[in-house]
């Protein structure tokens, strides 16, 4: 059997997963709805329900593994509550500490830059604070590294809660022009190690 890859904007309010059985989640919105997917694809990685932005998709699970656990480095756009200050990017580029599994961990160093204006990406269901409420600012955070809600994490750590949240690139590819909601077939993703 061929194994089918696809590249994903995955809209804010879905969850990285397929139908769950469980009970809780059936009034939640899951991958499927996006597209006839065919049986045995799964995300490589995940994004947050509240996350927005690129999400590759297989049917090759030794290669969603092999991606898994190489350092590919993933780069996020994140609005920020307030005006982020370059002690506070230092700080995250550096490494913070963070709560993971109920444990204390170090982030790994980091690149951290301030994006002099908002980024271009596409509208979203989401309420965002305005800066009518206060002053947001944009930052481009790009890591290796992937523990759960570690961007917004990092950004608490340092005084600065992530409002949005958007992964623009893995690897080589970028979202580009993406819409929210788009999955592109790919004949291959081996290109972006």
């Amino acid at each position: 059997m061929k194994h089918q890859h696809y590249i994903l904007y995955k809209p804010y309010g879905y969850l990285s997963q397929f139908i769950s059985n469980d009970s809780k989640q059936q009034r939640k919105k899951f991958l499927g709805n996006l597209y006839d997917f065919p049986n045995g694809t799964m995300a490589i990685g995940r994004l947050d329900e509240k996350s927005e932005g690129l999400l590759f998709l297989t049917t090759d699970g030794s290669f969603s593994n092999h991606i898994c656990s190489h350092k590919i480095e993933k780069e996020y756009y994140a609005q920020l509550n307030g005006v982020i200050t370059q002690d506070a990017i230092s700080e995250l580029e550096k490494g913070v500490e963070i709560g993971f599994n109920g444990k204390k961990y170090t982030t790994n160093p980091c690149r951290v830059k301030l994006l002099p204006t908002p980024p271009s990406l596409p509208d979203t269901i989401q309420k965002i604070r305005d800066d009518r409420h206060g002053p947001t600012s944009w930052i481009s955070i790009t890591l290796q590294e992937g523990k759960f809600r570690q961007v917004r994490k990092m950004t608490s750590a340092v005084g600065y809660p992530t409002l949005r949240l958007a992964r623009v690139r893995i690897g080589k590819i970028r979202i580009e022009k993406m819409t929210a909601g788009e999955v592109i077939h790919s004949p291959s993703l081996h290109e972006i190690i």
